[in-house]
């Protein structure tokens, strides 16, 4: 099995090296036509002027017809745009898009960069439309996001596919060192879909437990007013994660009260599962797909300070019981979300499509 992984895919965002890494457990040969536009951008959706001129001068460089044998031609995040010149490069190979999100329902509708009747967002509309509806075959990471992508773009179902986000096994791992002094965890972009400003709610209902906030972004302005239990780190390297996951009393996964937050499982709550870490997120139906609210998980109404609060207050209390929740996380994300389970489910879409 040969794949060409296509575009100007952002290599080193988790869900792209999550999937290459699967692959090459999978035992699938990966060859790469990558065009680097996004590369080492922690926003990559926020570009200006300049990097658009440059995803402009990728896609041209992209549409140069070029001799690749594959059996199948891949497009990862963001590829939205390069979903054209895939197809005119597979040359009948099946094309598959794993596009992660549409970019109208992340820029217009869950961070509001657009207004809903600019003529931004019409192009977004319009972008979204082709590339989801030209591939043989769109990836959605939940039963939930896939729905919407048939409805929202009118993508016939029949080519649709599921597959988790996971988290690259080389790294997220249940850890050595046993955890330290209770601190409740979060580590992710401030942006309205993970409800950073009910984890700051949250956290003043428990003066008396620490949080830590990892991350930056549209919301960092809510950081100014953070009650004294809450510790802020603007970033931290990615290689990290799984020490400071070991380490942290319990994970927070996203609680805003979006319509898309209710469709996604982001890739914090796997690197959380994989890390044992008790995991503490948003009860939505797409977190109904992977968890069991109190086996695997404490999951609370997004956007609910006080259940939130109540939950890292039940974990800070009863740290057997916190335990046996990470060690249970552990025991569902290898069942359904390690390398090897999606490794497979790759390979067996990969197969159906080359025949």
């Amino acid at each position: 099995m040969r794949v060409l992984v296509f575009g100007t895919y952002q290599r080193d965002y988790p869900r792209n090296a999550q999937v290459r890494s699967c692959l090459q457990r999978a035992e699938v040969a990966l060859v790469e036509r990558h065009v680097d536009v996004w590369d080492g951008r922690r926003e990559a959706w926020s570009a200006g002027a300049r990097q658009l001129a440059r995803l402009a001068v990728a896609e041209t460089r992209l549409a140069v017809p070029r001799r690749a044998r594959a059996d199948v031609v891949l497009v990862g995040y963001p590829g939205h745009a390069d979903v054209i010149a895939a197809r005119l490069g597979a040359r009948g190979a099946p094309l598959v898009f794993d596009p992660l999100v549409s970019l109208t329902d992340t820029l217009v509708g869950d961070r509001g960069r657009f207004a809903p009747d600019s003529g931004a967002a019409r192009a977004l509309q319009a972008l979204d439309r082709v590339a989801f509806r030209t591939p043989d075959v769109v990836v959605a990471d939940t039963q939930a996001q896939a729905a919407f992508y048939a409805d929202a773009f009118d993508v016939d179902p029949s080519r649709l596919r599921t597959c988790f986000v996971g988290a690259e096994d080389r790294l997220f791992r249940p850890g050595r060192a046993e955890r330290g002094d209770f601190h409740a965890l979060f580590v992710g972009k401030l942006i309205p879909l993970h409800g950073i400003e009910t984890i700051l709610e949250a956290a003043r209902r428990v003066p008396e437990l620490p949080f830590r906030i990892v991350g930056s972004g549209q919301l960092s302005h809510l950081l100014r007013d953070a009650p004294a239990n809450v510790a802020h780190v603007p970033w931290i390297e990615y290689e990290k994660l799984p020490q400071a996951l070991s380490v942290a009393g319990c994970a927070l996964g996203i609680f805003g009260t979006s319509a898309k937050t209710a469709r996604v499982i982001p890739n914090k709550a796997f690197q959380a599962l994989a890390c044992a870490a008790p995991l503490v997120t948003a009860d939505t139906p797409a977190a109904r797909e992977l968890l069991t609210d109190g086996i695997d998980a404490l999951l609370v109404p997004p956007g609910d300070a006080d259940a939130l609060a109540e939950a890292v207050r039940h974990m800070a209390a009863d740290r057997a019981a916190a335990t046996r929740i990470g060690t249970a996380g552990r025991a569902t994300y290898e069942r359904t979300a390690s390398e090897e389970v999606l490794g497979e489910r790759w390979r067996a879409l990969f197969e159906e499509l080359a025949g």
